[in-house]
């Protein structure tokens, strides 16, 4: 099996999709944006999580800058996924008090008036681990009740997390798409909040709160770089994150940027419809098991979709050696660059790019992309160390050595 496997999107910038794309785009203008960041300012323990510029590897790769999104800084959660949760929550909770968000702050929906015209709810949602634990860390924070539901296979270590968090939280034997449907199960008969990064008919609005909330974090690289990125390669899961950074940077500069999305073998919803080359999507389905916890879902958010198909370029889907390859190259860093601690779903974009790089296998790959020695390259690090015991496993021991 090859490390990677690599498709052309057929439907790139068709100009059926761009038309039909422009609805999507603008729910993440600079002006939305803008409402999500400042929401995310009001909690006091805010901070920018830092964009690694790392020299000594661009110049050993070959390529004029290599910019890395740290997002094992965030919240002290270790990963990026708190942004959309706590933001759906917030707007929930704003929409209910019949509020704008932009008129709340995150302790005013923590007092006990809010509290108090609210009563009781429960949030539920299923997650690999990251998704689960900011959800569980906003309800706690703002006096709320969080149920979370994980797939088959998902780390102990992650679950722990969650219930430290102080919600209830279980391990199905299901996977991924199909604890999705059952947690929205749950949430229809028990009156339950469902915050799932993800969308079906009838649920729209607050998978779309998830993905501004992302945002958040896009804005922040778009204010700390000089010079918009000529690449940007992207991990996909359901896709939610991935078309957020593409909808806000496609609005946030006139150069052309190209744009990769990332998937394990086990779960690559997003190659296979881009194999497919249709209008529409196809889903995977089985287990799914892969170390690229954060990805393994099969069937894409529509509304995501909608945006990827249309400015994704090339979708790529890569072996576990891949991903471990790019934990250990980012957490051993040369010269003085600043070593990232990168967990299995934030390293395998990566991965993928150190692979083509180094391999002169995927050569027609490197010319596609046209990735050069001007080539200014942005990863999102998604993730730290969340399982700490693979992680060591990985950067210690050699698993999933190449």
């Amino acid at each position: 099996m090859d490390k990677l496997v690599w498709v052309n999107n057929q439907q790139y910038l068709l100009q059926k999709n761009i038309e039909q794309s422009v609805p999507f785009l603008q729910h993440f203008t600079s002006e939305q944006v803008n409402r999500v960041t400042a929401f995310h300012h009001t909690y006091e323990k805010f901070k920018n999580t830092p964009l690694r510029n790392l020299q000594a590897l661009a110049s050993l790769l070959g390529v004029q800058n290599i910019m890395v999104k740290d997002e094992s800084y965030r919240f002290d959660l270790n990963a990026f996924k708190v942004l959309g949760g706590v933001y759906a929550i917030g707007q929930y909770v704003a929409n209910i008090l019949g509020r704008n968000i932009e008129d709340l702050s995150f302790e005013q929906l923590k007092s006990p008036e809010v509290k108090k015209q609210l009563g009781d709810l429960t949030f539920i949602s299923t997650t690999d681990g990251n998704h689960g634990r900011g959800v569980a860390w906003a309800a706690r924070e703002l006096g709320f009740k969080a149920r979370i539901y994980m797939p088959a296979g998902s780390a102990e270590e992650r679950l722990q997390n969650i219930k430290n968090e102080g919600a209830y939280a279980e391990m199905t034997t299901m996977n991924y798409d199909d604890t999705v449907r059952y947690t929205a199960k749950l949430a229809q008969d028990n009156g339950w909040v469902i915050i799932q990064d993800t969308m079906w008919e009838g649920y729209e609005e607050i998978p779309l709160w998830i993905m501004q909330g992302y945002t958040t974090l896009v804005k922040e690289v778009v204010d700390q770089l000089e010079k918009a990125p000529s690449h940007v390669f992207l991990q996909a899961g359901v896709g939610s994150f991935a078309g957020a950074v593409v909808a806000y940077l496609k609005q946030s500069y006139t150069q052309e940027i190209t744009f990769i999305l990332v998937e394990p073998y086990a779960a690559n919803c997003f190659y296979e419809s881009f194999k497919q080359g249709a209008p529409h999507y196809v889903t995977v389905g089985g287990e799914m098991q892969t170390i690229m916890a954060g990805l393994a879902c099969g069937e894409p958010n529509p509304m995501a979709w909608e945006i990827l198909k249309t400015y994704t370029k090339i979708g790529i889907c890569c072996h576990e050696t891949v991903a471990a390859t790019g934990m250990r190259v980012l957490g051993n860093a040369i010269g003085t660059d600043a070593r990232i601690v990168a967990g299995e779903s934030g390293a395998a974009p990566f991965g993928c790019f150190y692979e083509l790089m180094t391999n002169e296998h995927y050569a027609l790959l490197r010319d596609t992309l046209q990735i050069n020695e001007h080539s200014r390259v942005l990863f999102f690090n998604t993730e730290g160390d969340t399982d700490v015991e693979n992680y060591r496993n990985i950067m210690w021991h050699g698993g999933y050595a190449k």
